[in-house]
């Protein structure tokens, strides 16, 4: 039988994780800069020490099954949030944000993810509760989206604004140049927007497809809304310094969304396996469970995601290696042709 999480233990994490989110984001507000890389592999190692620290307390005053979901989650969340960096740099690409205001854009983009993640977990958590179904739609989605994640082409700077931004480019009064973090500002003395109301906006609608496809993933490894908030909180908070710590690298980890679409994959399957082994649906089985159904376990789960990710990881640095000795023997063999021209 599972432990309950003591009720101080939930309510506490969720002030102090309140707290900190503020006094990053005074930090970032007061003092706007780009990060040193020292500075920001220190903000991300805290970040992730403080996620295995909570997932301990969890062993210790619970059990490994809570200690377990948790990580699972999180590291699933963490690597869609690494994937939602790649749409973040196109972003700031495609609209020239001046590095220094890079961290604010980012801290708003992390609020408004956890905005939408809230609202779908509460949401996600009532389906759950009422509708043993959801399990269906929501593994079915996930095999989708998987698949669509492996063979979906990267976007281009040039094919980063949806056609919400593309109306609002159309619709709106904006100006040419930034004026610092200012939504506002004025020109010949009229009253403009600047481009960082349509970053925004762009960031914002990025995190709720994102969401969209996180909340269900999730939900497949823990039904606990707790966990299922905790984990998101620790994925998204490190995203600011990862973005400046990984930098042009994140075009480097080539194999990394085949990893998240086998990782999305195996979950969809998971909850369909559910649904099928805890089925109510009566044109089903009758209505029965369907007994050859397996229940995949937590750590099965936590293994799964550890090695996808590894193995996606490692593939790509490997790949970067070769065509980087690859560009080096091409300028080698180029050189002694141009001193001979």
């Amino acid at each position: 039988m599972e432990l309950a999480l003591p009720l101080w233990f939930e309510v506490g994490s969720l002030v102090i994780l309140t707290v900190i989110l503020l006094a990053d984001l005074l930090i970032v507000f007061k003092r706007p800069h780009v990060p040193s890389m020292k500075e920001a592999t220190l903000w991300v190692v805290f970040y992730v020490a403080l996620a295995l620290v909570f997932a301990l307390l969890m062993l210790l005053l619970a059990d490994a099954e809570h200690a377990g979901q948790f990580l699972a989650g999180w590291l699933t969340e963490y690597s869609l949030s690494i994937d939602n960096l790649f749409v973040f740099v196109i972003i700031m690409a495609r609209f020239s944000v001046p590095r220094k205001y890079q961290q604010e854009v980012l801290i708003v983009g992390i609020i408004i993810a956890l905005v939408l993640r809230g609202i779908f977990i509460l949401l996600g958590a009532q389906l759950i509760e009422n509708f043993s179904w959801i399990f269906y739609i929501f593994g079915a989605f996930l095999l989708y989206t998987a698949v669509h994640q492996a063979l979906a082409k990267e976007p281009e700077e040039d094919e980063a604004d949806n056609a919400f931004i593309r109306f609002l480019r159309t619709h709106l009064n904006v100006s040419s140049t930034f004026d610092g973090s200012k939504l506002r500002t004025l020109i010949d003395g009229k009253k403009v927007f600047t481009p960082m109301l349509i970053v925004l906006l762009a960031i914002g609608t990025t995190d709720l497809v994102f969401a969209l496809d996180s909340i269900p993933a999730i939900f497949g490894i823990t039904q606990s809304p707790f966990i299922v908030f905790t984990a998101n909180v620790f994925a998204l908070m490190g995203l600011r310094q990862l973005y400046f710590l990984l930098g042009g690298l994140l075009e480097r980890l080539e194999y990394l969304k085949y990893g998240i679409a086998f990782i999305l994959f195996f979950i969809g399957v998971k909850l369909v396996l559910h649904a099928l082994h805890t089925n109510e649906v009566p044109f089903i089985n009758g209505g029965q469970g369907v007994e050859w159904a397996p229940e995949i376990d937590t750590w099965t789960s936590l293994g799964v995601i550890v090695v996808s990710m590894a193995v996606a990881t490692i593939a790509s640095v490997i790949k970067a290696s070769r065509d980087a000795r690859r560009r080096g023997h091409t300028l080698a063999e180029e050189i002694p042709h141009l001193a001979e021209e």
